[in-house]
């Protein structure tokens, strides 16, 4: 028995739509990872960005479990000495970009190569409920559906 591997004409991409509002940050984040990955495919192969395209959308509605939305920090650095700043996650989701907390928990869910951050080019987060992929016709992952500790009431 050989071992499957993958080539680039036999890659299939789809395009999956996915609902954030109510859903918690952590569990959608994996879930995204995995799709961006293709891990959920009986032919992924490690080397190939096998992953489907998702969309993600009301991003700004996403929940966060425990004290997270007060305690979770963002850090960057300025560059300049003494330079390191942050913001909460309850500080980015009410700002301008609530869609970089939904962006950063898929990041850093990825390895930290050349590949991953292609896959990261599949992915689209946007903060309301409109999107402009319509064209595509993704097909909608109800991710609530699939656990039902994927939503916080």
């Amino acid at each position: 028995m050989k071992t499957f591997t993958a080539t680039p004409a036999e890659i299939d991409k789809k395009w999956i739509l996915i609902d954030a509002e109510g859903v918690v940050l952590g569990r959608l984040a994996s879930i995204i990872a995995m799709r961006l990955r293709g891990k959920h495919k009986a032919s992924f192969t490690p080397n190939m960005d096998m992953g489907d395209n998702v969309i993600v959308i009301n991003a700004d509605k996403i929940q966060l479990t425990g004290r997270k939305r007060s305690d979770k920090k963002y850090y960057w650095h300025t560059g300049h000495p003494g330079g390191i700043k942050h913001r909460t996650a309850g500080q980015l989701l009410e700002g301008e970009h609530p869609e970089r907390v939904v962006t950063k928990a898929v990041q850093r869910m990825l390895p930290g190569n050349r590949l991953s951050r292609k896959q990261m080019t599949n992915l689209r987060v946007y903060a309301g409920a409109e999107h402009p992929h319509e064209a595509q016709a993704p097909e909608v992952l109800d991710v609530k559906a699939m656990n039902s500790k994927n939503t916080r009431s």
